[in-house]
C-alpha cells in the first residue's frame, strides 16, 4: 500500500512517505512496521477544487544549494544539508477537502488483536464507509464498528487501530458528512502534493551520490533529524570477527589441547576456544556464541564490529574490564544440567568507566573444586573527547525466557493466566545479496546445539536511533541452554557549535 501512496505523490519505490506514516500512525523503522502489520485499509471521499503544478523540466535548484552538496562522505555536512534543504522538492499541490477512514491491524498485541482477516476488514470498512459517506447516517457508526469487530482507537491500543479524520479542508464544526461537503469550497486545504527527489536535480554535481545514499538511509530508518549526524557516522560496513575464512575447516587437532566442558554423566564434551578475539580500535555492535570446528563441537565467542572507526570517535585502551575477582564471582556460578558437572559464571562483565565500550573478548575455563567453570572476559576501550552516556539497555535472545526467582515463578504460575506471545512475523529483508544472512555454514550438531543458543545479538541502523555499541555482556543459562545477554550503550557526542 505504501507504493500506492507513493504513486499519488509522484514518488517511486515502496519505502513509505511521511504522508503514509502519518495516515497509519507509523513511527518506527519501516521494515519493522511492515513485519508487525497484519492489514491496512482506507476509504473516503476526496473533493478536488483545483491543482497547481510546475513542469518537472522547469525546476532548477539555486546555485547556493548545489554548492552546499558535500563532495565526499562527510556525515556532519550531509546531515546539515538534509536538515536545511530537505529530501524532496514540491512541484504540485491539490486543493480541496478529504474525509477518510483508516484501519490498521498489527501483530504486536495478541490480547487486543482483531480476529478479522484482511478480506473481512476490507468488507467491513466498505460497509461502514457507505453509511458514513453515502447514506449520511453514520454519525456514531465508528463506535459501534469498534465494539462489534474488536478494533480500538489509536490513542488507546497500538495493536489494532481505527481512525476517522476530516481535518483536510471543510469545517470541523460539521456533524454529518453531507454538511461537511458543502463547506469544502469555502474552506479548502491542501489534500495532496507531488514531489521529486532533490537528488534528481543534482545530476553531474560532485558528491551527489553520497547525498543520495545519506537520504536513502534517512528515509529508510527515520532517525531523529537532530541525531542524523551521529547516525550517519555509524553507517559503515559491519563484519564478524573472526571472519569465516579464519575458521578451521580441517580435522579438529587443536581441540585435543583445548579445555572442555561436560554437563552430565556420559554427556558430549563441549570444547572451548579460549583464543582472544580483538577487533582493534573499532566499536563492537553485536555478539554471538558460535560452534566452530568440523564437528561444530567447539564453543567460541564472535564479535560484530564496524569496519572502521567513525571519524568523531576517539578510543584508548581501558584496563579495568579485564580484572576479575574469583571470590565475588563464585556466587554467580550456575549449573547447566547436573550440579556436580560443569558450570558457567553468570556475573555481568562491564567496565567501571561509563564511556568504555567493548573491543575484544575471550572465554576462560577455570576450576572450582572438581568442576569446570566457563567465564566470559571482555576487553574494553574508552571513548575520549566530548561524549556523554545517554542510555544503556540490556538485551537477551528472544528465543530464551528470562529467569526469575522461585517465589516469583510460583506466583506467576499459580495465580496468573499464561499470555501466549504473538506469532513472530518474518522480517522484511531488503538485502539483495546471494546469502543475505552471511555465508553458508556446515550443519551444526544437534547434540551440542541443545546446550548453546547461537542467536546473533546485534543492533544496527534498524534499532533507533541507529548507533548503539556493545558495552558489556553476561552468560546466562535457561533450561539447560547457555545464551548471551548483551549490554548496549548510546554515547552521544557533544559536537562543537558550527555557528560559534
Amino acid at each position: 500500500m505504501s507504493e500506492q501512496f507513493n504513486q499519488e505523490l509522484s514518488l517511486s519505490g515502496k519505502i513509505p512517505s511521511g504522508h503514509f506514516n502519518a495516515a497509519f500512525e507509523f513511527t518506527g523503522v519501516w521494515q519493522t512496521d511492515a513485519a508487525n502489520t497484519k492489514a491496512l485499509a482506507f476509504d473516503g471521499v476526496f473533493i478536488t477544487l483545483y491543482n497547481i503544478a510546475i513542469e518537472k523540466s522547469q525546476v532548477v535548484l539555486c546555485d547556493h544549494v548545489k554548492e552546499a552538496v558535500p563532495s565526499t562522505w562527510e556525515p556532519a555536512a550531509l546531515a546539515s544539508f538534509i536538515e536545511k534543504y530537505g529530501t524532496h522538492v514540491v512541484i504540485g499541490v491539490k486543493m480541496g477537502g478529504r474525509d477518510i477512514v483508516y484501519v490498521k491491524q498489527t501483530y504486536t498485541d495478541q490480547q487486543h488483536l482483531s480476529p478479522l482477516e484482511p478480506v473481512d476488514v476490507q468488507k467491513k470498512l466498505k460497509d461502514m464507509a457507505d453509511k458514513l459517506f453515502v447514506d449520511g447516517t453514520g454519525q456514531n457508526i465508528s463506535e459501534k464498528f469498534v465494539k462489534d469487530h474488536g478494533f480500538t482507537f489509536t490513542d488507546q491500543f497500538p495493536s489494532s487501530s481505527y481512525s476517522h479524520t476530516a481535518e483536510e479542508g471543510g469545517s470541523n464544526k460539521s456533524r454529518h458528512h453531507s454538511e461537511w461537503c458543502q463547506t469544502v469550497q469555502f474552506e479548502p486545504d491542501v489534500i495532496s502534493m507531488s514531489f521529486i527527489p532533490i537528488t534528481s536535480l543534482l545530476s553531474g554535481i560532485n558528491g551527489s551520490g553520497f547525498l543520495t545514499h545519506a537520504i536513502n538511509l534517512y528515509i529508510r530508518y527515520k532517525p531523529p533529524i537532530e541525531e542524523l549526524h551521529q547516525f550517519l557516522e555509524f553507517q559503515l560496513p559491519r563484519q564478524w570477527a573472526p571472519v569465516f575464512g579464519e575458521l578451521a575447516l580441517g580435522p579438529d587437532r587443536k581441540q585435543q589441547s583445548s579445555p572442555s566442558l561436560q554437563f552430565s554423566f556420559m554427556g558430549p564434551k563441549l570444547y572451548v576456544n579460549t583464543t582472544p578475539v580483538d577487533v582493534g580500535m573499532k566499536p563492537v555492535t553485536g555478539l554471538r556464541l558460535f560452534l566452530e570446528g568440523k564437528k561444530s563441537s567447539c564453543l567460541a565467542i564472535h564479535l560484530q564490529h564496524l569496519s572502521s572507526l567513525p571519524k568523531t570517535f576517539q578510543l584508548e585502551h581501558e584496563q579495568i574490564g579485564n580484572i576479575s575477582d574469583p571470590s565475588s564471582e563464585r556466587r554467580y556460578y550456575e549449573k547447566v544440567q547436573w550440579k556436580s558437572f560443569s558450570h558457567i559464571c553468570t556475573a555481568p562483565v562491564e567496565s567501571e568507566e561509563d564511556l568504555a565500550i567493548v573491543t575484544g573478548a575471550h572465554f576462560e575455563v577455570g576450576d572450582s573444586g572438581f568442576k569446570k567453570v566457563l567465564f566470559l572476559r571482555l576487553h574494553f576501550s574508552k571513548v575520549i573527547g566530548a561524549a556523554t552516556l545517554r542510555k544503556i539497555d540490556w538485551d537477551g535472545s528472544p528465543a530464551m525466557g528470562q529467569k526469575s526467582g522461585i517465589i516469583s515463578s510460583f506466583i506467576s504460575t499459580r495465580f496468573s493466566t499464561v499470555q501466549k506471545p504473538p506469532p513472530k512475523q518474518p522480517e522484511v529483508n531488503i538485502n539483495s545479496a546471494v546469502y543475505p544472512g552471511g555465508p553458508p555454514v556446515a550443519a551444526q550438531d544437534p547434540k551440542l546445539l541443545k546446550f548453546v543458543d547461537t542467536t546473533e545479538m546485534t543492533r544496527g541502523p534498524q534499532d533507533s536511533p541507529g548507533y548503539w555499541v556493545v558495552s558489556g555482556a553476561k552468560l546466562n543459562v535457561d533450561k539447560g541452554k547457555i545464551y548471551l545477554r548483551v549490554k548496549y550503550s548510546l554515547l552521544t557526542l557533544i559536537l562543537p557549535d558550527e555557528d560559534m
